[in-house]
């Protein structure tokens, strides 16, 4: 290895370690300024580590914490970025702090988030075993620009690693559309026909018309979204069969789902440590993972009911006597999924929307417009007040109106101490729907109220 890296490496340490000394993270950083020294460096402190890959638009960070938790159960020697810095620079940080000065890795397992924009940058270097694309929505068109540009950024991360295998989501046409060009080796992964009701058409769809043709598709079923058991009619693209299949949701609960799944012919009643049908797909993409790094499918069931969520993502924290749960919201997509998640409560329970317009977020907050806030509409008895706040909260508040909700169920909190000394003192559950840096800044508050882990831990 040549003195360039080894520099390169020192700095990333020396300046992780600082960071962690005044206490903000050094996640990102670090890898940053190493990589201007180095940028091959990733490449370097990558060499000869098994390296399993999530990418896609929602739930790389809990796909990741499932996976990285059959690992753990597991006894492997790995590692993950768990921060959830996603980026190249995040990346290549977690790779040089568990590798030596001279850039030998000292684990054999990486478990990696990967953000799908920076795929493009990350995979030719990092070379993964394994890779995950969970799904394809529509999110931060500022930066992304249009689905299928985020497409065609994820088909090009992939064309130099033929090698890689991938774990395709079969419900989704445009995921799916990776495997009619590349020639990696393939498998699907999705929730059959009858498993879950079916909605009689895509509430939001971000794929109406086929990928190859034009031509409008046809749906057998449709789970969320433009998900489920699509069809071209006039080229015949389709959904195609799951090798990791939910064949049945037996329940679904606040807190958790229980599942039959078809791993490859063999049936598996299945516990999930977290609710909502997005969840569902999270998992049965992280069993697919899993099996294919050669853990075997057992090892990625036992990790689903026994896994702790990643940060803000339908996590738990002790406050007021109900407890209040955290669902980071970034898109239309997903957004409308926690609030369906809210429509199956029949608890009465207290909302908190957090809306943030920053670089992190996505500074057009036209999305929340397409999201399927009318839904809160169905709660009436069950939800008692919603609470706006963040650097858009007045935007916030205004589309709940517009959505049906009555002014009087409506408050602005824009100070975070306040809000969560609010919450300190209420009776009922309390579910928290943060955009990203809202997300960072109101869980810091929460966590120095009741105790918590940092968001890099």
């Amino acid at each position: 290895m040549n003195l360039k890296a080894i520099i390169a490496i020192i700095i990333c340490k020396l300046l992780r370690a600082f960071s962690r000394l005044v206490h903000r993270g050094g996640t990102a950083m670090p890898g940053r300024i190493a990589l201007k020294l180095c940028p091959e460096l990733l490449s370097i402190v990558s060499r000869g580590v098994k390296t399993v890959a999530i990418t896609g638009t929602n739930g790389k960070t809990t796909s990741s914490r499932m996976v990285e938790q059959a690992f753990l159960e597991q006894g492997k020697s790995y590692f993950a970025n768990r921060s959830g810095a996603n980026l190249i620079s995040g990346i290549t940080t977690e790779f040089v702090m568990n590798s030596s000065l001279t850039g030998k890795c000292r684990k054999e397992y990486a478990v990696i988030e990967c953000d799908e924009a920076a795929a493009r940058r990350v995979f030719p270097q990092l070379r993964p075993q394994v890779v995950v694309v969970t799904n394809l929505f529509r999110d931060q068109l500022d930066r992304y620009g249009e689905v299928t540009h985020t497409l065609e950024n994820i088909r090009a991360a992939l064309e130099p690693i033929p090698q890689a295998r991938l774990c395709l989501n079969a419900d989704c046409s445009l995921t799916s559309s990776l495997a009619l060009e590349l020639k990696n080796p393939v498998v699907y992964f999705g929730i059959e026909k009858g498993a879950a009701p079916s909605r009689p058409k895509p509430e939001i769809s971000d794929a109406t018309h086929c990928i190859r043709c034009k031509a409008e598709y046809e749906y057998d079923y449709i789970s969320y979204g433009h998900l489920g058991g699509f069809r071209c009619p006039r080229c015949g693209y389709s959904r195609h069969k799951a090798d990791y299949a939910v064949t049945e949701i037996l329940s679904q609960g606040a807190d958790s789902s229980s599942l039959i799944m078809d791993i490859r012919g063999e049936k598996h009643m299945v516990t999930v440590n977290l609710p909502a049908m997005y969840n569902i797909y999270n998992a049965i993409g992280a069993v697919a993972a899993v099996s294919q790094m050669g853990l075997g499918a057992q090892a990625a069931i036992s990790a689903l009911g026994d896994f702790q969520c990643g940060f803000g993502r339908m996590e738990r924290f002790p406050l007021g006597k109900g407890g209040a749960r955290m669902m980071l919201v970034k898109n239309p997509a997903g957004c409308s999924q926690v609030i369906e998640f809210l429509e199956n409560l029949r608890e009465k329970f207290m909302l908190v929307v957090c809306l943030n317009d920053r670089s992190a977020d996505g500074t057009d907050i036209s999305w929340i417009w397409d999201a399927d806030f009318e839904g809160l509409t169905k709660l009436s008895g069950y939800l008692e007040k919603i609470v706006v706040s963040g650097d858009r909260a007045s935007d916030m508040a205004l589309r709940i109106k517009y959505a049906g909700v009555a002014p009087e169920y409506i408050e602005t909190e824009h100070d975070y101490e306040k809000l969560v000394e609010w919450m300190e003192g209420q009776e009922k559950p309390i579910f928290i729907m943060p955009t990203y840096t809202a997300m960072l800044e109101l869980r810091e508050v929460v966590i120095s109220h009741c105790g918590g882990s940092e968001f890099w831990e």
